[in-house]
């Protein structure tokens, strides 16, 4: 069941963590989304902060038919682009998670219009079904 929070969507998986990241980029693209970057930020945080951490990667997914819509309706929403991924492991027990991104509260914060809005709606709906391919696999 996708988990809501403040700003992400979420759910969990009993695949291991590089299978959880296979399915997490097929399933995105799948939803038109594809990877743009890879951040692995528990790698940075150990060469640059001596920080030992689970791992933990950050994925910018773009559906560019979306981000065009989106910047034509509001030209810094840039600011927000990719829809950031995260696939990690949890701290207690090595379960993986995988959060999204809720474009709908991230754009009721700034106060999108109907444009806006409507992209929006479109990336949640794109991004709970990406989620829930994962979450049953």
């Amino acid at each position: 069941m996708i988990e809501e929070t403040r700003y992400g969507l979420r759910v969990d998986t009993r695949l291991a963590f590089d299978d959880a990241v296979t399915a997490t980029v097929e399933a995105l693209k799948t939803e038109g989304f594809g990877v743009l970057t890879t951040i692995d930020l528990a790698q940075a945080l150990k060469e640059k902060v001596g920080r030992e951490m689970p791992r933990y990667l950050i994925l910018g997914a773009c559906n560019p038919p979306l981000a065009d819509r989106a910047v034509q309706a509001e030209h810094e929403i840039g600011l927000l682009l990719p829809c950031n991924v995260a696939v990690y492991e949890q701290e207690s027990g090595g379960q993986v998670r995988v959060a999204a991104m809720a474009p709908l509260p991230t754009i009721g914060m700034i106060g999108g219009g109907g444009a806006l809005q409507e992209v929006a709606r479109e990336a949640d709906s794109r991004l709970r079904r990406a989620l829930g391919v994962v979450e049953r696999a």
